[in-house]
């Protein structure tokens, strides 16, 4: 599985909990610290159709900077909020395991073993 990337983000104790995982399970991945390395409109937006998800589904809402931007009363605009994710990345739920044509919100441990065996 050497086409498997991680967003991660190393202060999340989930974040490290499921590259804990992937390390213990042997398979070769990409580190993505994507707060470092954010993701292109692009690049979201097909994360976010792997995983089969809106951008407001996966947006953490109890950060500081969405409650400035007002997000839980946004319009549901998927450019728009991509755009802001984008511009935001501590928005962008986290960890995200991509293996191929499939991504995975990875916050528990099926969620990791749903990623370890392809989506």
């Amino acid at each position: 599985m050497s086409d498997m990337e991680i967003w991660h983000n190393p202060r999340c104790s989930k974040s490290r909990a499921a590259k804990a995982a992937l390390d213990e399970a042997g398979v070769e991945y990409t580190e993505r610290r994507y707060l470092d390395e954010p993701p292109t409109a692009d690049e979201l937006d097909a994360v976010l159709t792997k995983i089969g998800a809106e951008p407001w589904d996966e947006a953490r809402l109890t950060e500081p900077v969405a409650k400035e931007l007002g997000l839980k009363d946004l319009e549901h605009d998927r450019a728009r909020w991509i755009e802001i994710m984008v511009a935001n990345p501590v928005l962008i739920q986290r960890p995200i395991v991509l293996t191929g044509e499939n991504a995975v919100v990875a916050r528990d441990e099926a969620s990791v073993r749903r990623a370890l065996d392809g989506g």
